[in-house]
């Protein structure tokens, strides 16, 4: 939803709907014309709109069966888009998942079962980790976060789950050679990083429910 910074994104390519010259002017569509004219006239369906192609190939892109069945391509090359049957079904889950990838942060947070195990009760956190059965994480010495459901770690985020993705980079650690110390915290927000898991859990679960009821590709 913002331009993205190429220096945090260096080796990341991006396809997002808008596209900008390098002084942030003239926007323009990345959905062409005559991309339009080709869905339309392939689904004979002239109520298709470039935002609902756009969420047609996010949708498409998150299916379990075209990742697996072309898996060998999409290390290699860009994705193609196929045509599959029910155009709308993968607009529609495109949409929602969407939704809920850019504004993960304004979701609801997923009903975790928050367990003091000493007292007083702190809210820092030095380095989390995963008890034996992934259901609990050990959040610091006083807390620990209890019912994470097993879909929490089907989203994945290249080799590793959005959840293990928090659980490495939210941690305080101290640069050996420049002292520089990296705080996650957020000191007008003692919870935040709690509340963040459980934002992340709920957007991992449904993430999963949303690409699970997606029908089936074309033979």
């Amino acid at each position: 939803n913002i331009i993205p910074c190429l220096d945090s994104l260096e080796k990341t390519q991006c396809f997002p709907f808008y596209a900008y010259t390098e002084d942030g002017q003239n926007r323009r569509e990345n959905i062409t014309d005559w991309a339009l004219i080709h869905f339309c006239h392939h689904y004979r369906d002239s109520a298709i709109g470039k935002w609902d192609i756009f969420h047609y190939a996010y949708g498409l892109l998150h299916h379990s069966d075209y990742r697996r069945k072309y898996a060998a391509n999409l290390r290699r090359e860009l994705p193609r888009i196929p045509l599959v049957p029910d155009f709308w079904a993968f607009a529609r889950a495109g949409q929602a998942l969407a939704e809920l990838h850019v504004h993960y942060e304004q979701q609801p947070a997923y009903p975790l079962k928050i367990q003091a195990t000493a007292q007083p009760l702190r809210w820092d956190v030095q380095k989390m980790k995963l008890n034996k059965e992934k259901t609990a994480l050990i959040y610091n010495e006083t807390l620990t976060l209890a019912g994470i459901p097993p879909g929490a770690f089907d989203y994945r985020l290249g080799n590793r789950s959005a959840l293990d993705w928090i659980i490495d980079q939210y941690q305080t650690k101290t640069d050996p050679r420049s002292g520089i110390v990296n705080d996650p915290h957020r000191p007008d927000e003692p919870r935040y990083i709690i509340e963040l898991i459980q934002k992340v859990i709920y957007v991992s679960v449904e993430t999963v429910r949303i690409i699970e009821a997606l029908p089936r590709l074309a033979d």
